[in-house]
C-alpha cells in the first residue's frame, strides 16, 4: 500500500480514464495519453503511456532518467530500437500484438510503427514517466557549444537544427516539408539496412586521419533511411 494514502478519504482514486489524459497529440492516428500518480493517486511504482501511431511514425529518441520501460504491442506493428550504452550498437526488436520489448532505464530509445492502427503500451517502474527528449537535446543545447564541441561550423550547425521543434513526441512533425511525395523515400526497416563501422575522420586541427573505434555502428549507407 502507498503509505501516505488514506483510503478512507472521498478524493482516493481507484478509476482513470485514460482517453482524458492526453500528453501528445500529432493527429487522430498519432497521439499519446498518460497514466501517472498525478492522473490515478493510488498508484505505487507504476506508470504507463497509451500510444497510438500510423506507419512510418516515431517515437522520438529519448530516455528515461527515472525508470525502465517495457514495451507491449496490442495492436499492429512496430519496431522498438535501443542503444546499447555497453556494446555501442542499436538493437532493434519489431514488435506484433502479444509481443514486448524491456528498455532498462536511462538507454536511449525510440519506436517506429509500421503498420497502421499500431497500439503500444508502455508501462514504466515509476509513478510519473519523467523522459529527456532528443528534440530538447537537439534544439536547447546552445549552438556554439555542439560546434565547438564537434568541430563544426556554428552556422551550419544551427541551419541542421532549425527545423526541429522542442518537444516533438511523435516525427515526423505534422507540418514536415522535406520536398514532393515522389521525392521521399520509404522508411527501411533496420533489417533491410546494411551494417558498418563507424567512418574514418580527418581532424581539422592536424589535419590526420584517425581510424574508426573498435565497435560498430548500424548506421545506413543511404542517408534517406531518414524520409518517409
Amino acid at each position: 500500500m502507498v503509505s501516505y494514502m488514506d483510503y478512507t478519504s472521498p478524493s482516493t482514486q481507484f478509476f482513470f480514464d485514460a482517453n482524458n489524459s492526453n500528453l501528445f497529440k500529432k493527429d487522430n492516428q498519432n497521439y499519446i495519453n498518460v497514466v501517472g500518480i498525478k492522473q490515478l493517486n493510488t498508484l505505487e511504482n507504476v506508470s504507463l503511456l497509451d500510444i497510438y501511431l500510423s506507419t512510418s511514425n516515431v517515437v522520438e529518441p529519448h530516455y528515461h532518467q527515472n525508470a525502465a520501460e517495457l514495451v507491449y504491442c496490442i495492436s499492429g506493428a512496430a519496431t522498438v530500437s535501443l542503444l546499447n550504452p555497453f556494446t555501442k550498437q542499436i538493437q532493434n526488436y519489431p514488435l506484433k500484438p502479444g509481443q514486448v520489448a524491456n528498455v532498462p532505464q536511462g538507454w536511449w530509445h525510440y519506436e517506429v510503427a509500421t503498420s497502421d492502427n499500431t497500439h503500444l503500451l508502455a508501462i514504466f517502474d515509476a509513478p510519473t514517466p519523467e523522459v529527456v527528449l532528443g528534440s530538447d537535446i537537439l534544439k536547447l543545447t546552445p549552438a556554439n557549444i555542439m560546434a565547438h564541441t564537434y568541430c563544426m561550423d556554428e552556422n551550419q550547425w544551427k541551419k541542421a537544427v532549425a527545423p526541429v521543434q522542442p518537444a516533438t513526441f511523435i516525427g515526423p512533425t505534422a507540418n514536415c516539408q522535406r520536398g514532393s511525395e515522389d521525392e521521399r523515400q520509404p522508411l527501411q526497416q533496420p533489417s533491410q539496412l546494411p551494417q558498418q563501422p563507424y567512418p574514418q575522420y580527418i581532424n581539422q586541427y592536424d589535419n590526420q586521419v584517425y581510424p574508426a573505434p573498435a565497435y560498430n555502428y548500424q548506421i545506413p549507407a543511404n542517408p534517406q533511411y531518414y524520409y518517409y
